[in-house]
């Protein structure tokens, strides 16, 4: 069964990474109920609107399992929330999961809408060297989600996939395509629901990657 193993957010801080030198990456686990709404979780808070946030990165899932992958290679433990997602996922392969899919958590209806593109300020707060080059090549991005329909969220709810699109753009398609494989960028033109987010990225990543 795939479900909520964590919702995490955060609080805006002051940091010495990024052109911004404010973030609100640290997302902690919350014990309650959470309204996820159009703009995020809850009372989450995001510093740089330009490259985060909105609609269309309303909510960033991250998988267990993937955290477990990172674990082994980094030897050290990765909690829920270290990779500033607000969901933490068990038992579905979110880099699998295709660009537009639509997925009923708790009360809220979500849509894969993007694909996280790593920064300066991710690297700042995992303290890892070359880290945005390594999370490129590794591949596990894991998605942004789209909230259709506001609902309330916790930690064990179930994660139905209730719409699956018929393509082969997978989170990790798309990753590469803004990334590593910019040959494969005119491909994205097949799923409508990510048109808001490519057309933002193609702008930003370049500055967004450079570090």
């Amino acid at each position: 069964m795939s479900f909520v193993e964590s919702v995490n957010v955060g609080h805006t801080v002051d940091v010495p990474w990024g052109q911004l030198k404010r973030t609100a990456i640290d997302k902690r686990p919350v014990d309650r109920a959470v309204h996820v709404h159009t703009y995020g979780v809850g009372h989450d808070e995001i510093a740089d609107l330009q490259h985060h946030g909105g609609p269309i990165q309303a909510v960033y899932a991250y998988a267990r399992e993937d955290l477990d992958v990172w674990q082994g290679i980094l030897g050290r433990e990765l909690v829920p929330g270290q990779f500033g997602e607000n969901l933490t996922t068990r038992g579905i392969d979110l880099n699998a999961t295709r660009a537009g899919d639509r997925w009923r958590v708790g009360g809220a209806l979500l849509e894969v809408s993007g694909v996280r593109i790593p920064c300066s300020v991710f690297q700042g707060f995992l303290g890892e060297k070359q880290w945005v080059k390594r999370f490129m090549l590794e591949g596990r991005p894991g998605p942004y989600l789209k909230v259709v329909e506001p609902g309330t969220v916790r930690a064990g709810d179930p994660i139905e996939v209730v719409e699956r699109r018929d393509h082969d753009l997978t989170v990790a398609l798309v990753f590469r395509a803004l990334t590593t494989e910019r040959h494969l960028v005119p491909r994205l033109a097949e799923e409508p629901r990510l048109d808001d987010f490519v057309a933002r990225r193609l702008g930003t990543v370049s500055s967004a990657t450079a570090s």
